[in-house]
Formats: C-alpha cells, structure tokens, sequence
C-alpha cells in the first residue's frame, strides 16, 4: 500500500494548530471558521504530520493543560490565550480589538491562568474524541493534515 501524502501548503496565512482530541478545541475552530467566510485562518492538529514538520516538540505537546497554537507568517508562534486572541483578530471588524489586547504587557499572563483552569477541566466539560468531525468539503482545503 502507497504512502498517505500530505499536500503541504507555503506558511503563507495564520495557521491555528488545536489539540484533535479535545471537543472544545473542535467547538473553538468552528466558531473560527465560521466567522472567517474569506478562508484567511488555516488549521492543523498538534498530534497531525503539519505541526511534526513546522512546530517544535515542546510547542506541540498539548499535555494536561492542552494548548493552542497560532504560528503567523512575518510574525512567529503564539501559544494558549496570546495565540487565541491574535487568532480572533484576523477575523477582522471587531475582533481585530483581540489583536490589540494580545499587546497589552502581562495581559497574556493574567489570561493564561484562565486559560489553564479551562484547560484542566475541558475535557469533563466538552468531553474527547478519538475522531475528527466529518469536514464540509468546502472546508477541507483549510485544513492541512
């Protein structure tokens, strides 16, 4: 049987990277993509060979507190609350106020002790999955593994 081959596509638009298991993350990048109907955001599961290949070990490892990652060209990674709120501006019109408040100094540590107590528990509150939601076919170019 032929190796599976992954398109790869140039890190040339904000990629979310979200932990594939985890039914809040699921929840999470539909509320993203439905409120970015221009196909701006890309995403891929931190367990996925997209994230092997552009992510470090440490950055993909979604432990017990789960993680997510926004990796944006010209820009760098983000991770947990930073990541989420630079993944909200690209939406534009009032969201782009996320991107501001990523800036603002210490925020993102205020907001990462949030972050955590929600990622602690999200998996008794949205539950896991060992399988990704049957895609749109409309959507399934935006995702990269």
């Amino acid at each position: 049987m032929p190796a599976t081959v992954v398109e790869r596509a140039p890190v040339d638009r904000p990629v979310v990277f979200y932990d594939g298991g985890c039914g809040l993350c699921h929840s999470s990048v539909r509320f993203l993509i439905t409120r970015d109907p221009s196909g701006h955001l890309r995403f891929a599961t931190l367990q996925g060979p997209y994230a092997a290949e552009h992510l470090a070990a440490d950055v993909r490892d979604t432990g017990p507190d789960g993680t997510i990652v926004l990796m944006e060209p010209g820009v760098g990674v983000s991770v947990r609350s930073r990541a989420l709120l630079r993944a909200l501006s690209h939406l534009g019109g009032r969201w782009r106020l996320a991107g501001r408040l990523a800036a603002v100094p210490g925020l993102s540590r205020i907001l990462d002790v949030a972050y955590g107590v929600v990622t602690r528990n999200r998996d008794r509150w949205f539950g896991r999955t060992d399988e990704c939601p049957v895609l749109d076919p409309a959507l399934r170019s935006r995702f990269l593994d």
